[in-house]
């Protein structure tokens, strides 16, 4: 691999904030901290809340087939114990939505979060039974989508980052204790 690939890759990550490049020291790796995350996990509610709402207005079948097989990928995943098939089964269940949402500032801003929100959604699943809880979260996304009811998407949509939130706050407060 060049430098200049090295380099690139390195730029990138700082881009994402998952990397802090130290002038004459060289790269770290970046922290998020609590403070941090909570606004992150703010803004991901307004975004992705609005988005389920615009989505349940204009889904198409194909769109909750999509859903429905991304969220049967996370099922076999968390019976598994399958942590990137978990991130990788959720990444799909919410590009179908954003790419059908017809809101492309919404998607582009939740693209530009997804390396931190990929962080984090990594430390909040982490604790036990989280899989579960999140599966009949985005299951009720899901429902809400199929029956064309943007009030309930959105509800549901926001229910779900404040109760992946709360499961985030558990894994920090666990270890600052430690």
């Amino acid at each position: 691999m060049s430098r200049t690939s090295v380099r690139e890759a390195l730029r990138r990550l700082e881009a994402e904030k998952l990397v802090t490049l130290v002038p004459n020291k060289g790269p770290s790796v970046a922290t998020i901290t609590w403070q941090e995350a909570e606004q992150i996990y703010d803004v991901r509610a307004l975004l992705e809340g609005e988005a389920a709402a615009l989505f349940a207005a204009r889904v198409s079948d194909a769109d909750v087939v999509g859903m429905k097989s991304a969220l049967d990928s996370f099922d076999r995943a968390a019976a598994q114990d399958d942590a990137a098939g978990r991130l990788e089964s959720t990444r799909q269940f919410y590009q179908i939505m954003l790419a059908g949402c017809g809101n492309i500032v919404i998607r582009e801003m939740l693209e530009g979060l997804f390396a931190r929100i990929n962080f984090l959604r990594a430390r909040s699943m982490s604790r036990p039974g989280r899989a579960q809880q999140s599966a009949a979260e985005m299951g009720r996304m899901l429902t809400a989508v199929a029956q064309r009811d943007p009030v309930a998407a959105r509800q549901a949509a926001v229910e779900h980052v404040r109760a992946t939130c709360a499961a985030g706050r558990k894994v920090f407060e666990s270890q600052k204790a430690a």
